[in-house]
């Protein structure tokens, strides 16, 4: 270890991360995971405190500190404590969910820049955002050290509302994740090894979803009838997304399972003994593309069609959630189509991943030199 390697082990910085942290939500929680995990491999000695939902889950979980995240008067206290402040990663600044959301998480922001505290977007995909989201942004981000986005769209986006600041893509951390956890016995949730072919399908509530759930019902009947897959849905963003699974399993003629809420681990084991992923979810499709399984896309969001783009995926979606849907001659054509082409993606996406994995870690080589000019 060099001189100056061991200088950066020995020093001791507080983080606070802000995101959607202590809600169940398997994606958010791997992002938490891995975060956590390269923030101590750099500096050993740090702490790490977390505003959370669920502070004594998060703090259990992950051997952090951890704040709750609604009261106000200690997430102040906690940005004080700080030497640095991330917000991220996930989607965060954005106002399709709620205004509301937005300002909550660029209020962090604008506290750990009237804080005096180094103040950095991590690893986050940015919009979508109306007028009113954009003139937030631009005002409760102003005076950022820097910032890190998950893809090409995010960083084009950030640069518009906040010029001055260096924007760099980086990738999604998730792409670092090395799974763990015992060996899951699918037997006992009906997935026997000695079936046909896994497909998982990772869903979540979004517009449309009466029409979403129609054309996927008929799409699990026919990898079913044609392929003799069994499918398995996995919630990864706790009970509303059971809910949505059920539904579209009650449409359907062949007998897709419904599995249980797995911890990270387990999801990740589910997802890498599949031949095929259906996703909603972005980081049921990150893990699928970490573990080289193929996938078929259900981009809702701007996020997920920048990971296609990032990872130069070379099939369409399955569909546009929310948008009219294509006709069930072409809902088959594209299923047949990844299908036939399984082997083919899976090399396309073990091709692709070191240079993924370089992105996604460059979101601490940018945090690092943060750190490194906040010490001179």
């Amino acid at each position: 270890m060099t001189l100056d390697a061991r200088a950066t082990a020995s020093f001791a910085p507080r983080f606070l991360l802000s995101g959607y942290y202590g809600f169940g939500n398997v994606g958010d929680e791997a992002l938490l995971q891995v975060i956590v995990e390269r923030l101590r491999a750099r500096w050993p000695a740090c702490a790490v405190d977390v505003l959370s939902g669920d502070p004594s889950g998060t703090a259990r979980t992950y051997g952090v500190e951890a704040t709750p995240r609604m009261d106000l008067g200690r997430v102040r206290a906690a940005v004080d404590r700080a030497d640095v402040v991330l917000s991220g990663g996930g989607g965060l600044l954005q106002n399709v969910t709620s205004l509301r959301s937005l300002v909550y998480y660029a209020g962090v922001i604008r506290a750990g820049i009237r804080a005096g505290k180094p103040t950095m977007i991590f690893a986050q995909s940015i919009g979508p955002l109306d007028f009113w989201g954009r003139a937030i942004v631009r005002a409760f981000c102003k005076g950022i050290a820097g910032a890190t986005v998950r893809d090409e769209r995010s960083r084009a986006l950030l640069s518009s509302l906040l010029p001055g600041v260096a924007v760099e893509r980086s990738a999604d951390p998730v792409f670092l994740l090395e799974p763990t956890g015992e060996p899951l016995d699918l037997a006992a949730e009906g997935l026997a090894g000695d079936g046909g072919p896994l497909v998982v399908v990772s869903v979540r509530k979004w517009q449309g979803a009466d029409a979403t759930s129609r054309a996927l019902a008929g799409v699990v009947d026919r990898l079913a009838a044609v392929y003799d897959a069994r499918v398995a849905f996995l919630p990864m963003g706790g009970p509303s997304d059971a809910e949505v699974a059920t539904t579209i399993i009650r449409r359907c003629a062949s007998t897709p399972v419904l599995l249980p809420e797995y911890p990270l681990g387990h999801a990740a084991q589910i997802i890498g003994r599949a031949s095929l992923v259906i996703g909603m979810r972005l980081h049921a499709l990150i893990i699928a593309s970490r573990l080289g399984i193929p996938f078929l896309a259900l981009p809702y969001d701007p996020k997920v069609t920048g990971l296609l783009e990032d990872l130069r995926y070379p099939v369409a979606p399955l569909f546009v959630p929310g948008q009219p849907l294509p006709p069930a001659a072409e809902l088959d054509r594209r299923v047949d189509e990844a299908w036939s082409r399984r082997d083919e993606l899976a090399a396309h996406l073990l091709s692709v991943r070191p240079q993924i994995a370089q992105l996604a870690e460059r979101n601490f080589d940018v945090l690092n030199d943060l750190v490194t000019k906040g010490r001179g």
